[in-house]
Order: C-alpha cells, then structure tokens, then sequence
C-alpha cells in the first residue's frame, strides 16, 4: 500500500487569498493512502523544503503531492529535494492550486472546491505513479554558434575564452551582424564600429574559434551533447588559404556597378568585393550573379591581377558533418519592409523617406556621403527631418502586436545626430509612446528634446509629396488637432522582426517559434535563455527584439549554460520519455513524422509470439533525443505508445479521481 504526503503551500497570499489551505489540507488527510498532510505559508522555502524530507522520515512516505504553483516553477525543486531522500524524484505530483485555481477565480468556496479536487486527482495519480530512471549521455566537448552578429560574437567569445573549441556559422560573408553598420550607440553615443571591430576581429583570431561565413545549417541530427550538423559553406571562388587581402582585385574589377547592400543600396560595389573596409575574415568574395566571368565565361581579370592566384572560379559549395556537444541560436533580426504594409507612406516610392539603418549610413562616416546626411534623391542636405516611430510595431492591423523595445532609443539618437550635424534644421518626432526602460536612458530621450528636437504624440496618416519637398500628415492626441510638416527627408522607425530564415534553423534544430516567429524559451522568467530542447540555447534578437546591452548579456547568459553543461562528462537523460509496447506495435509508421525531435525510428526486430519467433518492424525511441511531449502517443493507433510518467493508467486515474463526485 502507498504512503502518501500531501503538502499544501499557501504561496504567501497568492493562493491563500482566494483557497482556503487549511480545508485543502483536511480535505487530503481523508483521501486513500494519504498518511500524512500539511499546510505551509512557503512550501518551496528551505524551511518548506526541511519539513517536508522530515515528515518522509517520520511517516516513512513513498509518495509525494505539493498542492502549490505551476509544475513550469517548482517542479525541478521538488524533484531535486526527493533525490535527497530515499523517495524516487518521479514520485512526485505538483497540483496547480496557483495559476489553474486561486489566479482565476474570485469566489472563495468555488476555489477551495476546485483546490479539494486539483489534489484528489493528484493523489489518484501519483498512486500509480512508477519509479523512473535516468541514463548517461556523453558529453562532446565542442559548442555550435548559428549566427555571428554582437549575440553569436559575445557567446563565441566567452566559451571559447574557457577553453573549448566554438564553430560559427553565418550567413553573410562577414561576422558582425548589423552593429558595425550603425553609426553610435545609445545612450553614451559610442562609435558602434569602435566598439563592434575590435570584437569582430578577435573573435576571427581566437584559437578556438573556427568561423564559417557565407554558410547555412543544413541537416541537424542527434541529441543533446551529440547533435550531427550538417553545413553547407557556400562557394566563395576565392582560396582563403591563399589570399592576403590585398585588395588588388577589387580595384580592378570592372563591374563596379552592383548595388551595395551594406550602404543599403546607396551606391555600389565591385562584383568581387568585401562587405566593409573592417570585415572579418579580412579577405574578398565574388558574387556569382554579376561576375561576368561566371555567368558568360569572359573577363577573368581578378585572376590575372591576383598575385597569389587566390581566385579560384571552379569553386563549389562544401558540405560537412561535424557532432556538438551544445548549440547557441543567435540567429538576429531583419527590419520589417515596411514599403509592402505602409502604402499611405508612400509604399517605397519616394527616395527620401528611409528607415533607420539608411539614416545610420548616411551619418556613418564610412558611409555612401561620408557623414554627410544628405538627401537621396538630390544629394541636398535637409533642413527638416520628419522621424515616425513605431512603424510595423505596436499595430496588430498592418504589422506587429509588440513593442521592438529599441525604437524609441533609436528615434531619440537620431534626432540627435541630425540636430548636431544640421546646425539650422528643424526635427519633428512623430510617437505613441516614449519607452525608456534602461540606465541613463530616460536622460538621454530628454536630452534630444533639449536639443531641439520637436515631439509629437500621435500617428503619422499620409505622406505625399509636394513639389521639392515631402508633406507629413498627423495627429497631436495631446493638442487635439492635425498637423501637417514640410519635411525634407523622413525616417521611419521600423519594427524588428526574426531574421529571414529563423523559423527554418529552429525547425532544424527542433525548437519552436511564436506566432511572429521569434524562438521561443523553455520558462520565461527560470529559464530565459534555454529551449524546450536540451542543449539548445537562445541569445540575443532570436528571442525577440532587444538593444545591444541586452543582447550581450544575454549572449553572456547563454554561454554560461554552455560551459556549465561542458563541465561534466556526461549528462542525465529525460526519464520521461515516450515507450514502445512491440507487442502492440503494428510498425505503421504514423508517429515517425510527428515527432518534432526526431526520436522515432523504424526499426527490424525479431519477437516471439505465440512461441514462435517473427521478425517485423516496430517503432523505436532514442531515449536521448525524445523530450516527453507525448505527441506519438496520441497519434499511435493500436495504441502501442505510452508516456512514461503520465501513462493511459496514470490519467485514467486522475480523470477517475475527478467524476468520483
């Protein structure tokens, strides 16, 4: 016969302002095999926890129930505490009197009757509750970076400066991500690249760190301290063996007209170029489409001038297999093209309306004008700028729900920096609202004001042009009445959104995304920085849209994790994973493709039935890879699949347990 402990926490008020505990607790007292029950204001406190591996003591308990918060908050802490004691930590039940019960009712009686129930199913259940176990994995030593922005750089960097060895994978032709394209950064107006550089290239110099550029992740398999990752490196048809960085190529290219996306095409660039002066790895690529020698066979003429013969045309894209022990998602953000949703803006047709990363080129002195803010379609400089913030943020109709948090930072800087360089122009700030959630940053904002800089509460509705010049039309909530503004040039403060591709690498790597796409962490507030996948790990604007303090400490965050789990050689595996009863298994295949992690296979078995022995196939779980979301399960359908630690019987119970009365 079980011995069971019921353990009501009162959460502080959280719970006990709505339940009443101590009914809950003398409810338990009377259910089957309940031996023991308590009532405590801070169960998960140390001294919540002390008296609970007392009363295991005292009434020899086999079997636990914490009637508490949310399993998401406590569960682990209850399982830590029972793997002190001779209790099996999967002898546990957490019943939801938090979230599930005291949050969403306002009735006293109706709560603590829901309370009386949430723990009568519990007790049910755990009273089938069986022992499980875990299982060593082995640990490669060995860490994947997807994405080399200020995120992927920071994480690179840190495990790599506690001595294992760090791949980077990114997609552009050079680490660095979108910093060095800016200009300064708030709220100390920093030069960015200053800053960015320096980092960028020690990160490409560092022992440990192997960069792949112009690459993609392909093909994930494996589990957590063993995933396989497939990378294709794009052909470059440049040998970065024999290169030195000369430059001699670039200058004589002869197709010098390429539109060049790192000035955000305001002017152009060689067909064999470097993204920037500073980029990391130091050396050229070719672009396929528009060298003319790979697209008609003729000029050839980099090759002639390369005094290394570093140009290699016959160049293809490699493709290689190498196992991780961890994996940092550091994938970024893209602006959203606000050209598509924002026809009243002038959908992209006039040249002078630009977003906020053309605005930083332009007062980039490594930008198209040198420093210069000059207008785009005359070159004139601009005597009044227009900035319209929250443009696809905050708007549910036309762009996204959310806050892109660093927006409001952003319109104040550049406010700034035209007010500094255009001694005489006049700025207007069209906004919703003004967010300045960080240090010296509500200082910052002001101080653009005191600059000169014009705010005006409300959404900008039309843009049109005029003659020479752009007409801006809008509302100031705050006055009450329309406001039309000359403007010479407008910026618009676009929402961030996942970068192009994100939701494929998370699909790669098992893990998943929110309904805008940005990857989604494993608990919010306990787990910021992990996935739902083992040794899957988030950094900076994956998760969503973030400055760059934010990003690099997140970035900071995520490494941790990463050298914590290298400190062991092996890890514990998932006991609460998927089995397979062969003897049910009529090998159908059916849950293979609905596994999100890969951990189902179909496999050749031989069996005796009936005392003879067949051979067949069956379903297989790799005990690594699977995560206990039970998705097989119900999708298996002789029923042959169970979830061990919430099996049919299990459930069955607990519903059992609720229709009693």
């Amino acid at each position: 016969m079980s011995r069971i402990g019921v353990f009501v926490c009162h959460c502080g008020t959280n719970i006990a302002a709505t339940v009443d505990c101590e009914a809950v607790r003398d409810y338990a007292a009377t259910l089957p095999n309940v031996v023991h029950a308590e009532d405590n204001k801070y169960t998960c406190s140390d001294p919540g926890q002390a008296k609970i591996k007392e009363a295991i003591e005292k009434y020899d308990l086999d079997r636990i129930v914490v009637a508490a918060c949310s399993p998401a908050m406590h569960e682990l802490t209850w399982r830590n505490l029972l793997s002190q004691t001779k209790i099996n930590p999967y002898m546990l039940e957490v019943a939801n009197l938090r979230e599930q019960c005291s949050w969403v009712h306002t009735d006293y009686d109706e709560a603590t009757a829901k309370a009386k129930e949430l723990v009568r199913m519990a007790v049910a259940k755990v009273d089938r509750n069986v022992p499980l176990f875990t299982q060593q994995i082995p640990v490669n030593k060995r860490a994947l970076v997807v994405g080399g922005g200020i995120a992927g750089m920071q994480a690179a960097l840190d495990i790599a400066d506690a001595g294992y060895q760090v791949t980077i994978v990114e997609r552009e032709a050079t680490i660095g991500g979108k910093m060095p394209k800016l200009d300064k950064t708030f709220p100390t107006m920093d030069c960015s690249a200053c800053i960015c550089t320096p980092k960028m290239s020690e990160t490409g110099n560092h022992p440990n760190i192997t960069v792949k550029t112009l690459s993609e992740v392909e093909k994930v398999d494996g589990y957590v301290g063993n995933f396989q990752v497939t990378i294709r490196e794009h052909a470059k048809y440049v040998d970065y063996d024999k290169c030195t960085g000369c430059g001699l190529c670039s200058t004589k290219c002869p197709n010098k007209r390429i539109p060049n996306e790192w000035n955000e095409l305001m002017d152009t660039r060689p067909a064999i170029y470097k993204p920037f002066e500073q980029a990391v790895p130091s050396k050229p690529v070719i672009d396929p489409e528009h060298c003319t020698m790979l697209t008609r066979g003729k000029c050839g003429l980099c090759a002639k001038v390369c005094p290394t013969g570093a140009i290699n045309y016959e160049d293809v894209d490699k493709v290689t297999t190498e196992t991780y022990g961890a994996v940092v998602l550091a994938t970024g953000y893209d602006l959203i093209k606000w050209q598509d949703i924002y026809p009243e803006y002038g959908g992209g047709a006039y040249p002078d309306v630009i977003d906020g990363l053309h605005f930083e080129r332009l007062v980039n002195a490594s930008g198209p004008t040198e420093g210069h803010i000059l207008r785009p379609s005359d070159g004139k400089e601009p005597k009044s700028v227009v900035i319209i913030k929250c443009v696809g943020s905050r708007d549910p109709n036309k762009g996204r729900a959310y806050c892109s948090r660093a927006c409001c930072m952003y319109g104040a800087k550049h406010a700034h920096q035209y007010l500094d360089k255009v001694k005489d122009g006049r700025c207007y700030v069209f906004y919703m609202d003004v967010r300045t959630p960080g240090r010296r940053y509500d200082e910052f904002y002001m101080q653009a004001k005191n600059d000169g800089a014009l705010y005006l509460r409300g959404r900008v509705s039309k843009i049109y042009k005029e003659g020479d010049h752009l007409v801006v039309l809008g509302n100031d909530t705050i006055m009450g009445e329309n406001v039309q503004v000359d403007a010479d040039m407008v910026v618009v403060e676009t929402a961030m959104v996942p970068s192009a591709k994100s939701r494929e690498t998370a699909m790669l790597f098992g893990v998943q995304c929110d309904e805008d796409g940005w990857i989604t962490e494993a608990h919010p507030k306990l787990r910021p920085v992990e996935t739902a996948s083992r040794g899957i790990y988030l950094a900076g604007a994956a998760q969503g849209p973030k400055d760059i303090p934010d990003t690099v400490a997140q970035a900071g965050a995520a490494a941790s994790k990463v050298i914590g789990m290298f400190s062991h050689d092996t890890l514990d595996s998932e006991p609460q994973i998927s089995h397979v009863d062969v003897s049910k298994c009529s090998g159908c295949g059916q849950c293979v493709p609905i596994c999100p992690y890969g951990a189902l296979s179909l496999q050749q078995v031989t069996l005796r039935e009936n005392s003879v022995k067949v051979t067949r196939q069956v379903c297989e779980v790799n005990s690594a890879l699977c995560q206990g979301c039970g998705a097989c399960t119900v999708a298996c359908r002789p029923g042959a699949l169970d979830l061990l630690g919430f099996t049919d019987e299990e459930i069955m119970r607990e519903v059992d347990a609720l229709c009693q009365w």
